[in-house]
């Protein structure tokens, strides 16, 4: 039965499972790294399509190359990085590097506008970029030293290679010491209210996740996890759940720079992937699509997949495990302001649960979870739906230079509220059933309706707008926007869609064009977006 404690009328949930201890002095690429002079012939990261790979040895090397040469450069504690990359085999040495010379790492997405880059570069105070020649032309005229990666040296950047050598010939300087309690990543979040925002992370943070995440890890498979790095590493799972936990653990990671089915599985066929987090969409489409009938499926040495940027319809899963019987299927919730907080598996051979099926799983180790009532704040017991607030070591140091966003999210007690509504069974077993918050999962990325409504509303044709949520088979979810138009205008649903596209990131595209009279509205000015789908769906079923 799960801990549960009722503290001055308080509902607290715990972890069936005993704590698990914290290292305390270690920053995270010392903790990340422990134990690795065993394994420096071992390839961590290799990449599926060119084979470039990365061992042990290489990683500990270049991460103190890196460090001594950006503390050459002058990047000083609590200094942040910009990091647009996908996912390539050095990506990991980059974040431990950045960290270890005491910079903070803020990955972004590769995919996003020159806009969106210079958004986040300039909220963050970053003091430099580390890219590579494709998207270099995005981020050179942000006014930083960039960084490329490659063989090609391009006129204007520090190139990769030169500057390990430069990290080389540099003295030990007299680095101030980096402290647990010191940021090493911010990573940006639409967080529980929308628009993107910076959340910080420490040192602790994020050790304290990987102790929580990998308490059911055994003995015998460190050195043998070889995991799919598919999940974009500038997202905190990329970078904690899989590059972190895999280095960790001394497995390897196979990283794949964008999604091919054709690829997808001959990555996991050639290089015998056990371990693979992906999103719904990639499972639909190992149910539906004919190209894996291509495929000897004998030849999978997967173990589980683990699926956790959106919820996973049940027929899906049903579907899944009748074609792939072997391959376990594991959920986990988290969120960027905590990173994991429930798993669905543990170890059955330690005695450790595996959850119902379209749960989200139990309470991990070291963490408290209680359910509020969203209108009166008061805690719930089991069984009953409310706000799910979590509470623990790896709960973030807020949100960048926004102390308001920070207090709604955070509140006295130390509680991070997710904007998720679920409730807790007899089991401990833990159910996600909406979301309070309005974010879009778009094939599990994050799309903020009000992002989108603020471009619509850029429209010179357009009076109002709201963008909300519809079900979609293959994306889980897509945007949608009710648009009300001005009454002389002659602008067709494809002229709105094609307007957002050009303004927007690929997965953040308004999807589907729906033109109404009004918005409805509450008394205090909320976009009544429940009210908005459901007329949407009833027309759509009709």
């Amino acid at each position: 039965m799960e801990s549960q404690k009722q503290e001055d009328n308080e509902y607290i949930f715990r972890s069936l499972y005993p704590s698990v201890p914290i290292p305390d002095k270690l920053t995270l690429p010392e903790f990340v790294l422990q134990g690795v002079e065993e394994y420096t012939e071992n390839v961590a990261f290799v990449e599926a399509v060119t084979g470039k790979a990365v061992t042990y040895g290489d990683v500990v090397r270049d991460t103190k190359r890196l460090a001594k040469a950006l503390t050459s450069l002058g990047l000083r504690k609590g200094q942040v990085m910009v990091v647009v990359l996908p996912n390539v085999a050095e990506y990991g040495i980059i974040a431990l590097g950045i960290m270890s010379a005491g910079g903070v790492f803020s990955g972004a997405n590769p995919t996003a506008l020159v806009s969106e880059i210079k958004k986040q570069v300039e909220a963050s105070g970053a003091r430099g970029i580390i890219t590579d020649a494709t998207n270099y032309e995005k981020v050179k005229t942000l006014g930083l030293p960039v960084i490329v990666l490659g063989e090609e040296k391009i006129e204007g950047a520090v190139n990769w290679k030169d500057l390990l050598e430069a990290g080389d010939k540099s003295g030990d300087t007299d680095n101030e010491e980096i402290l647990q309690t010191d940021l090493c990543a911010l990573p940006f979040s639409s967080g529980t209210t929308g628009l993107q925002k910076g959340v910080m992370l420490t040192h602790r943070n994020l050790i304290a996740n990987l102790c929580s995440t990998l308490f059911s890890v055994r003995s015998e498979m460190i050195g043998q996890i070889v995991t799919l790095g598919l999940i974009p590493f500038f997202h905190i799972y990329g970078i904690v759940g899989i590059c972190c936990a895999t280095m960790k653990n001394k497995g390897k990671v196979v990283a794949m720079s964008r999604y091919d089915l054709r690829i997808f599985l001959n990555a996991l066929i050639a290089h015998e992937v056990s371990f693979a987090p992906i999103v719904p969409p990639i499972i639909l489409n190992l149910v539906k699509n004919p190209i894996v009938d291509e495929f000897d499926l004998s030849k999978l040495k997967l173990q589980s997949v683990m699926t956790a940027a959106a919820p996973l319809a049940p027929e899906l899963l049903t579907a899944f495990e009748a074609k792939f019987p072997n391959v376990q299927v594991q959920e986990a919730y988290g969120l960027t302001e905590h990173s994991c907080i429930t798993l669905t598996h543990g170890d059955p051979e330690k005695g450790q649960a595996i959850a119902k099926r379209n749960s989200v799983g139990f309470i991990l180790p070291n963490l408290e979870v209680k359910f509020i009532d969203p209108d009166t704040g008061r805690s719930l017991p089991k069984n009953t739906s409310g706000e799910l607030c979590v509470r623990s070591q790896c709960v973030m140091q807020g949100y960048f230079m926004n102390k308001e966003e920070t207090d709604k999210t955070i509140d006295e007690q130390g509680w991070l509220h997710t904007g998720d509504i679920g409730y807790i069974d007899d089991d401990g077993d833990i159910f996600i059933v909406d979301r309070i918050k309005e974010l879009i999962k778009y094939k599990g990325f994050q799309v903020a309706p009000a992002e989108l409504e603020a471009i619509l509303l850029t429209h010179p044709s357009v009076e109002d707008v709201a963008v909300v949520p519809l079900p979609d088979e293959e994306a889980g979810e897509i945007p949608a926007a009710c648009v009300v138009i001005n009454p002389k205008a002659t602008e067709k649903e494809e002229d709105i869609l094609n307007f957002v596209a050009a303004n927007v990131a690929h997965y953040k595209k308004v999807r589907a064009v729906h033109f109404v009279d009004s918005i409805p509205k509450s008394l205090s000015g909320k976009i009544m977006r429940r009210l908005l789908r459901d007329k949407i769906l009833s027309i759509n079923k009709k």
